[in-house]
């Protein structure tokens, strides 16, 4: 049992991490797979936008940065970055013995021109970040090959969608989470093929059908009763949630009804040995959270997809990366550890934004190099002999942090040494801190940018139905109707631009009251935390635990309660009913 450095709470390490270990000749980790996890998305900033000046020489324009105006780091435009006139031997320097090797590379980090964004190949989508191939996008955040979207986040090959959180192949969606095919739905999550529908919750190939939980090929119902067509379609009109009142009513009425229904303990599809969650067509991969289309021998992941191999404690990694260990964003990687923004490398540690390079040690913004460290050009053998070298210097000379935490070869970077401030990254998401919080563990904090606007509208006064809005509404300042006062970088005021007015007006939408940062928070709270727990089926026999929900058919363990136990990301203190594949498969057939 290990004890961890951040938390100091107990922690195993698992046999497909101890086998990436011994692969790749590291140490065991001081950190547990969360604290791991949290370091290393400080240092990912996705939804946080900036303008600022290109550093570039020649460059003088404006440019939309995930690093503020006052970030010391040297950044350069997309164009300016892979351009010719620079290259990142430039800023090669001698290791320092004298001084920890964290301290120096920070020191690197700075200096080397660093990308505004990673927005690729967008068409009419200049405010996307971390995306490739999007058209006509607005503040679209990890997304890839979308048209038409807007203020959403990990949205796929999908149009005319809004205000979404993991969507793949949807089209005119508004304020829907990890769904899959879905046309012309809204306020829904965990749906598959469904469309013309409202407040679905867990459904799969259903249509016309409102406020419905666990449903499979269904059609015309309210709140799981069945009604007829013209039953239906009265019902809809009367309920009118294009109001925004009955809107918000209906949602408060959804979250309780979907409280009334078993969960599966884990969404795991096509898989075999696996523990986490929302993962399909893996096997041996363990504590692992968000994995797609494949992976193998892997322990401790969040955000993976396409035949990872032998990884572990790492985090969007993908096609086919293998042996990546406390790594975050590898596209693909082999044999690396320690690093951030790799593309198409292998053999390379502690690196920063290298592409299609191998055999690199501490080194930033390289491109088609190998055998370097600290951007520093060596030959093979020296290359070796020196990493030899600084290996034994980084455990007799450790860097340690201001909470008195010791970070030796093997670990990733520290937080305090983030380019970014721990309330701009994904980190305050996961382990949301307070501004006390975050500066007395030693981290940076970015204060609220200064306002050059007033708020014009009260949200309070927008009226209630999209066909009441005039066009005058893209030119108010709205207030948000959190004001600052919650911890989700509450811009304070919004605008609505013409095209989000088009977009509620197609879809009969009202307009939001919330800023768009506030309402990405609010759809975040709905997915679980990626930690596991031990839990016993929540079936009783006939019904669940506490008799809210009734069976619908015998279960193979009879009137008895299933004793059946399992890992799942669910609360031990959640009052979410949390069935067994066995039982959940008897009622969600």
């Amino acid at each position: 049992m290990n004890i961890c450095q951040s938390c100091k709470s107990e922690f195993r390490i698992t046999p497909n991490e101890q086998e990436v270990l011994i692969k790749l000749s590291l140490p065991a980790p001081t950190f547990c797979p969360v604290c791991s996890l949290i370091r290393r998305v400080s240092y990912r900033n996705e939804r946080i936008l900036y303008k600022r000046k290109c550093d570039a020489p020649g460059h003088e324009e404006d440019v939309i940065s995930i690093f503020s105006p006052d970030k010391p780091d040297r950044i350069y435009c997309q164009t300016a970055w892979w351009g010719d006139s620079w290259d990142g031997l430039m800023y090669a320097r001698d290791y320092d013995f004298t001084r920890p090797f964290f301290s120096q590379i920070r020191d690197l980090w700075k200096d080397v021109p660093d990308m505004a964004l990673s927005n690729f190949n967008s068409v009419n989508s200049e405010y996307c970040s971390i995306t490739e191939g999007n058209k006509n996008c607005y503040l679209v955040i990890g997304g890839d090959f979308n048209e038409n979207c807007l203020y959403s986040a990990f949205v796929f090959n999908s149009k005319d969608v809004m205000d979404c959180y993991w969507l793949k192949k949807c089209e005119r969606c508004y304020e829907v989470c990890e769904s899959i095919s879905c046309t012309n739905i809204s306020y829904s999550m965990f749906c598959e093929g469904c469309f013309d529908s409202a407040f679905l919750f867990n459904c799969k190939n259903c249509h016309h059908c409102f406020g419905c939980a666990n449903l499979k090929n269904a059609s015309y119902q309210i709140w799981n009763k069945q009604y007829t067509k013209d039953e239906y379609d009265k019902k809809i009109k009367e309920i009118q949630i294009e109001n925004f009142d009955n809107k918000v009513f209906q949602k408060m009425q959804y979250d309780e009804f979907i409280k009334n229904f078993p969960r599966k303990y884990a969404r795991i599809l096509n898989s075999f040995g696996c523990t986490g969650d929302n993962i399909n067509h893996a096997k041996n991969v363990t504590n692992s959270f968000d994995v797609f289309d494949g992976a193998e021998d892997c322990a401790n992941l969040w955000l993976t997809y396409s035949q990872a191999k032998n990884c572990a404690n790492s985090d969007h990694i993908g096609k086919n990366s293998e042996l990546s260990y406390e790594s975050t964003t590898v596209y693909p990687g082999s044999r690396v550890v320690s690093c951030r923004m790799i593309l198409d490398c292998h053999d390379i540690a502690y690196s920063h934004n290298c592409h299609n390079c191998s055999y690199l040690f501490g080194c930033i913004g390289l491109r088609g190099k190998q055998y370097c460290i600290f951007n520093k050009q060596y030959t093979k053998e020296e290359y070796e002999n020196m990493l030899t070298k600084i290996i034994n210097h980084m455990n007799e000379m450790p860097y340690i942090d201001k909470r008195g935490i010791v970070y030796k070869y093997g670990e990733f970077f520290p937080t305090e040494l983030s380019p970014f401030a721990y309330n701009e990254t994904v980190a305050s998401e996961l382990a949301p801190l307070s501004k006390e919080e975050i500066l007395g563990h030693g981290y940076t904090y970015q204060s609220p940018q200064n306002k050059t606007y007033s708020a014009t509208l009260d949200s309070g006064l927008i009226p209630k139905t999209i066909s009441e809005v005039s066009d005058n509404i893209t030119q108010e300042v709205i207030t948000c109707d959190h004001a600052g006062a919650c911890a989700h970088t509450c811009s304070t005021a919004f605008r609505i631009t013409p095209e989000e007015l088009e977009f509620y007006r197609r879809t009969n939408t009202p307009i939001p009251h919330l800023c768009w940062n506030c309402r990405h928070y609010e759809r975040i709270t709905y997915r679980n935390p990626l930690t596991l727990s031990r839990k016993v089926c929540d079936c009783n026999g006939n019904s669940s635990k506490n008799d809210v929900y009734k069976n619908t058919t015998s279960h193979p363990h009879g009137v008895v309660a299933c004793n059946t136990e399992f890992e799942t990301s669910f609360p031990k203190d959640s009052d979410t009913i949390v069935y067994c594949e066995s039982c959940y498969q008897q009622e969600v057939a």
